[in-house]
């Protein structure tokens, strides 16, 4: 009784404890599966690395060997599973969201967690954040799918395990909400921000608990920059919104390129690219945040950095393009660190004396992370949580809202989420009036006062129509015709005759939203469905007709 009761509330489009406890135990599921996968990550590369994602003290051989392992598996074991289920990472949870609300397939996720592990394990310029994003959406859909939750608030539920993914994986879980908000479900509402803001901060704190409140950048000094820096500033914006915009073009180049291929050779190239990468520079090697300790130990060697970032950008171009499983936003933080860094060599002549190469690396990541993902607040809030320095504000702002334009204005760029899913064929779009009706449970708009009456005598039909009230539906049912809609035909009534005009009625789930109804009678702009338990489809809750789907759409779409 009472699981029913919530899933009535949540079929609600409002803020509720129910809502707000389901985005907690989200929040907690998700950091269980991130914590068990950096786990696994950090205790197989303990067996032969001094330092976590340090590959420079391995030997050349070992060095070169692990990335063509590591393919040869996961291609082995995509194989496996059916490279069906190889659509991975953030890309693939957006559509999901948005066009199944946040149903997960559990072989992806499988694929997901192991292709990435060993990926991270051997040292592919990969992020964390992906398959901790892709296992994040998938326990909230889990959670949702175990307690028949409607379909409306799986969707938040989704919401909230990217949220602590990405929490988890960062140490941000405001930088963490902005992003669901901004990249993935691109809409602000109150009542889905308030429990996809409590499951980051479960995530955080679960991850914290285990791993410890650090982060990659607490290594990097931020120092206050004078306003003589800013016009600078403006031409390092301009500079990282065109490294973006390069950087999106060429891995969607190698993406069509190689797509010709199946994934199995293509998965053996990268392994082989990311070998020869690892024999000549080992720094390149390993997650984006290995390179930030490396411009934090040598902000002045310039050919140093130089060439890893020549190295990682390789690296990181064609292991994602090529289809290994991991995220995009830890290399391209790393990578942005590392043009931060180099641009801080003429900066130091505004400011001779003062160290400012950490600061002009913290800012080098917030313009390119910004221009590359679509998301400048994301971006801004990140640099916020991880420096944890108000200095960086004004300047992170100027950079940031420079790169942005300059990548949109004058090179047209997109994210480059959005660039794979269009590539990939995978829908994203939704249509207004769609999204407005997939905020809202079938359950909440239902007509629960009817009549039902089985038999197809029209006689018998006629006096429980006379003893009704005019206002209360009766829906019959028989063997041949199933459930219709009976009422009088206004339109032919006669003394001589029982007109009695009988809608067909199409069965629906309780789990269902507004949404699913609409697709259903759009075409006809009329008629109404019977809304039928989810656990027992024999027992009818209530109807729902078109008239009541039209007065949202016009009347309470500014609610929703």
């Amino acid at each position: 009784m009472w699981l029913e009761q919530l899933r009535r509330r949540l079929a609600k489009p409002k803020t509720s404890v129910q809502l707000c406890l389901l985005g907690v135990v989200a929040g907690l599921i998700a950091a269980f599966f991130i914590i068990l996968f950096r786990l696994t990550i950090l205790f197989f590369q303990s067996l032969f690395l001094e330092t976590p994602d340090d590959f420079t003290t391995l030997p050349t051989l070992e060095r070169v060997l692990m990335p063509l392992i590591a393919a040869f598996l996961i291609a082995c074991f995509a194989a496996f599973t059916g490279f069906k289920h190889y659509r991975l990472g953030i890309p693939f949870v957006i559509h999901r969201i948005k066009r199944h609300y946040g149903q997960m397939p559990l072989y992806n996720t499988v694929n997901q967690f192991v292709g990435g592990a060993l990926a991270l394990i051997s040292g592919f310029s990969v992020g964390r954040e992906g398959p901790s994003v892709h296992m994040g959406a998938t326990g909230a859909s889990i959670l949702a799918d175990k307690l028949h939750l409607p379909h409306n608030s799986m969707r938040t539920l989704s919401g909230c395990g990217v949220a602590a993914g990405i929490a988890a994986s960062f140490n941000t879980p405001l930088a963490a909400v902005i992003f669901v908000m901004e990249v993935v479900l691109r809409e602000y509402k109150v009542h889905i921000f308030v429990p996809i803001m409590l499951a980051a901060v479960t995530g955080a704190l679960a991850t914290q608990f285990v791993f410890g409140e650090g982060s990659e950048l607490a290594l990097i000094t931020i120092a206050p920059l004078s306003g003589w820096h800013y016009p600078y500033l403006i031409l390092c914006g301009m500079a990282l919104g065109a490294i973006a915009f390069s950087f999106n073009q060429n891995l969607m180049l190698i993406i069509k390129t190689f797509k010709p291929l199946s994934m199995f050779p293509r998965l053996l190239i990268a392994g082989c690219i990311a070998s020869l990468i690892a024999y000549a520079v080992p720094h390149a090697m390993g997650s984006g945040m290995s390179a930030i300790t490396i411009a934090v130990e040598s902000p002045d060697n310039v050919k140093l950095l130089t060439t890893i970032l020549i190295a990682k950008l390789l690296a990181t171009l064609f292991a994602i393009g090529l289809g290994i499983p991991g995220g995009l936003i830890g290399p391209v933080i790393g990578l942005g660190v590392l043009i931060g860094t180099l641009m801080a060599f003429f900066a130091q002549y505004i400011s001779p004396g003062t160290d400012i190469a950490g600061t002009y690396g913290v800012l080098g990541m917030a313009g390119l992370l910004a221009a590359t993902l679509h998301a400048p607040l994301a971006a801004l809030t990140t640099v916020m949580e991880l420096t944890s320095s108000p200095e960086i504000i004004v300047p992170a702002m100027i950079v940031i809202t420079t790169a942005y334009v300059t990548a949109l204005q004058f090179f047209g760029n997109r994210s480059i989420f959005l660039q794979q899913l269009d590539f990939q064929g995978l829908p994203y779009h939704v249509s207004p009036a769609t999204e407005a009706l997939q905020k809202v449970g079938i359950m909440d708009d239902m007509d629960e006062d009817f009549k039902l009456l089985y038999s197809d005598d029209k006689e018998q039909i006629k006096n429980t129509l006379d003893a009704m009230d005019s206002q209360t539906p009766l829906i019959v049912f028989d063997e041949e015709n199933g459930y219709r809609l009976a009422e009088y035909d206004l339109t032919l009534m006669s003394d001589e005759a029982i007109n009695i005009n009988y809608i067909s009625l199409q069965g629906i789930s309780s789990q269902a939203t507004l949404a699913d109804a609409f697709d259903i009678l759009k075409d006809k702009r009329s008629g109404a469905l019977y809304v039928y338990n989810l656990l027992d489809n024999q027992q009818i809750m209530g109807l729902l007709r078109w008239d009541q789907i039209h007065h949202i759409l016009t009347i309470r779409n500014s609610l929703l």
